[in-house]
């Protein structure tokens, strides 16, 4: 039950039921707590008009189109609209579960968001660790200028960068073996080559983008620590070891419980272009989104791509929600 202090006699306060108090005073007391609160948020009224534009974008972008989601639910008409379109509940779903290709999307998909786990994941934390012990300036800044570049180059370019490395007939790669008179052999359209060049592209397009967040954690990590360290003799290794990580860890495991939660979306500008029209790749490369693409787009199956994409939705927020948990009983150090 929950309880408020009274002010009684010489100062001193007493704990009384909420329940045992008049109606008028509790009246004027949650009147006192509501217009505190508003004192606070005109007192922070800028921080809130910052946080506008935050909030409008997910607003727009990520709430409103939820509404849509009826549509997994329906055989959605465009020209009906959602509320006429007829109804045929959980139709989609089951389509998708027995199709033939169920278990190839959940198998590419699933492998291709485990490789990023194991290797992309870290490296941005690896990069991190290693430029913190840079003492050069001037080099520092050239290694994270150099590194962040990639990210803002489209996926799109990236793709047409790819074909002119690694393409059989235009490549640079191939065509240099080949006027060297050693043996090449085909990467792009390679089954064998398709998942580490997944791999080494997200590697090389993400490492420095990522490695900002860990740089800016372990700036915060108090210098005196590494100082105290140093005069007992620490090794950098050891430092980094049991110092650099453990400051940063709290940020590691938010970004893994986030990326544990999108495990059934893997970047799929990047599977797209990298698979391109060759279905010979399908075999390793075709995903959930790529399959729901052109479910979408090219059969015209708006409500299969509805009902997949709240599959995935679902899926997320089940392992973000297992991964917080295991991660507060590990490191007490989860999102909630």
């Amino acid at each position: 039950m929950g309880s408020e202090f009274v002010a009684g006699q010489a100062g001193t306060t007493i704990d009384v039921p909420v329940a045992k108090l008049d109606r008028e005073t509790r009246r004027v007391m949650r009147g006192e707590d509501r217009k505190k609160v508003w004192q606070r948020v005109w007192f922070y009224r800028f921080v809130y008009l910052l946080m506008l534009p935050g909030l409008a974008y997910f607003l727009i972008f990520a709430y409103f189109p939820m509404v849509g989601i009826i549509a997994a639910f329906q055989e959605f008409r465009p020209w009906m609209g959602f509320f006429k379109s007829p109804w045929v509940g959980f139709e989609h779903f089951l389509f998708f579960f027995k199709s033939p290709y169920f278990v190839r999307l959940m198998r590419n998909t699933v492998l291709i968001s485990v490789l990023n786990l194991v290797f992309v994941f870290p490296m941005p934390i690896l990069l991190a660790l290693m430029l913190n012990e840079v003492t050069n300036r001037v080099f520092k800044r050239v290694i994270q200028t150099v590194s962040y570049l990639p990210y803002f180059i489209s996926w799109i370019v990236v793709g047409g960068l790819l074909i002119y490395m690694f393409s059989v007939n235009v490549g640079f790669l191939n065509t240099t073996l080949a006027k060297t008179g050693l043996e090449h052999d085909r990467i792009l359209g390679n089954v064998r080559a398709f998942l580490p060049l997944v791999v080494g592209s997200s590697i090389w397009k993400g490492i420095g983008w990522g490695s900002i967040i860990y740089l800016a954690a372990i700036s915060g990590i108090s210098p005196e620590l590494y100082e105290a360290a140093t005069v007992d003799g620490a090794s950098r290794f050891q430092r980094v070891l049991y110092i650099t990580l453990p400051g940063i860890l709290p940020v590691i495991v938010i970004m893994f419980i986030l990326q544990v939660g999108a495990i059934l979306n893997v970047n799929f500008y990047q599977i797209l272009v990298l698979v391109g029209g060759d279905a010979t790749l399908y075999e390793v490369g075709d995903v959930i989104q790529t399959w729901v693409y052109r479910s979408a787009f090219f059969n015209q199956n708006l409500s299969l791509a509805t009902a997949v994409g709240l599959f995935q939705g679902v899926i997320g927020l089940i392992l973000v929600i297992a991964t917080n948990k295991l991660a507060n009983r590990l490191t007490d150090s989860g999102l909630w």
